[in-house]
């Protein structure tokens, strides 16, 4: 009966050592993290996320290491730039384990020394910058950061992936000399922009100018061309005119020149009584040389227009064009003017051979 019930005792002590053996040689590593395995005190290796056994007694669980990226709100410390600027600076560090046993057993706590490593480097950094350089460049204060701390993290099997600078407060007083530096430099910038719009606006303004006269010279050289070219034109059209009436001079047609003199008389007398500075114009002519010049017009009208053609002298010219005409027409004229005082008013001779209607026979008009 003794004997029975010591079995029972020993089986029932035996099945709990092998549940707490089986418990113990049997570990669970969640993911993200890695376990180091000790052996009689010692690292042996590592056990990774899933299902791990150790050998109970012998080995057991050391650290347990997360492998995931992690961070570090670093506090806000003081620093003094390179020109004794001093300034409130705080950062936020990344990193990452890759040698779980490293990070376990060469630093003791990795959390501690990763801060105090980062918070010492910034104020290294800092202190080798000037303010404005360290308020301008916070970009190169990151990557300047990034580089000394994964040198100083490397023996601990830790990887530095980022350090970003979160805030960089001046002192009050030189803030308000920055806040009034930025406000000059921003106005000075302000009325450089004015004057180069100005100095544009007056540019255009000249080169406007300059292309209106540039316009308006060449359009005084295009009219002069142009007046030149009618003069030219007009001088050869009186030329050939001149010619012809030269040529027919020469041949005995002097109906010609008398229709070229009365021409240029009746251009002269236009040219008279339209002048803008005469009210009064008083020609010292004889009426009847007048009549006479005008009665060679009239023969070469009917001469142009065909109606029967001018008539004929026994010398075959046109009356009023031979020897004698210019002697008549002077005695007629002075016998009109010496008669004007005595006679009485009456129809004078038409230059185309009638009374001309409500004329004066003492003038001719």
């Amino acid at each position: 009966m003794d004997l029975s019930v010591g079995l029972s005792a020993f089986a029932v002590a035996l099945a709990v050592l092998v549940i707490v053996t089986l418990a113990i040689g049997i570990n669970i590593v969640p993911q993200g993290y890695v376990y180091t395995v000790e052996r009689f005190g010692r690292y042996a290796r590592n056990l990774e996320s899933g299902l791990g056994l150790i050998v109970p007694y012998v080995e057991r669980i050391g650290r347990r290491v997360n492998v995931m990226e992690q961070v570090i709100d670093v506090p806000s410390q003081q620093a003094f730039t390179r020109d004794n600027a001093g300034v409130t600076i705080d950062a936020v560090v990344f990193y990452q384990v890759l040698d779980p046993a490293r990070a376990s057993y060469e630093v003791s706590n990795l959390e501690v020394a990763m801060m105090t490593l980062t918070m010492t480097n910034i104020r290294t950094v800092v202190g080798s910058m000037d303010l404005d350089q360290l308020l301008s460049h916070r970009d190169e204060i990151n990557e300047r950061l990034l580089r000394v701390m994964d040198a100083a993290a490397s023996p601990w099997g830790v990887k530095m992936t980022r350090i970003e600078i979160k805030d960089i407060v001046p002192p009050a007083d030189l803030a308000g000399a920055m806040a009034r530096q930025m406000k000059a430099e921003r106005e000075k910038r302000a009325s450089v922009l004015e004057a180069e719009g100005a100095r544009q606006a007056e540019i255009l303004r000249a080169e406007g100018r300059k292309q209106s006269a540039i316009l308006e010279a060449e359009g005084r050289k295009e009219a002069a061309f142009r007046d030149a070219e009618a003069r030219e034109r007009g001088a050869e059209a009186e030329a050939r005119a001149t010619a012809m009436v030269s040529e027919a001079i020469g041949k005995g047609d002097l109906a010609a020149a008398n229709f070229l003199v009365a021409e240029k008389y009746i251009e002269a007398v236009r040219a008279i009584a339209t002048a803008p500075n005469q009210r009064v114009v008083v020609v010292p002519i004889e009426a009847a040389a007048l009549a006479g010049t005008l009665g060679g017009i009239a023969e070469i009208t009917r001469s142009v227009f065909g109606e029967g053609g001018p008539p004929r002298t026994r010398s075959g010219l046109p009356p009023g064009t031979g020897p004698g005409a210019a002697g008549a027409g002077q005695g007629a004229g002075q016998r009109a003017g010496q008669g004007a005082g005595t006679s009485r008013p009456g129809p004078a001779a038409s230059p185309w051979g009638g009374p001309a209607p409500g004329g004066d026979p003492a003038t001719g008009a």
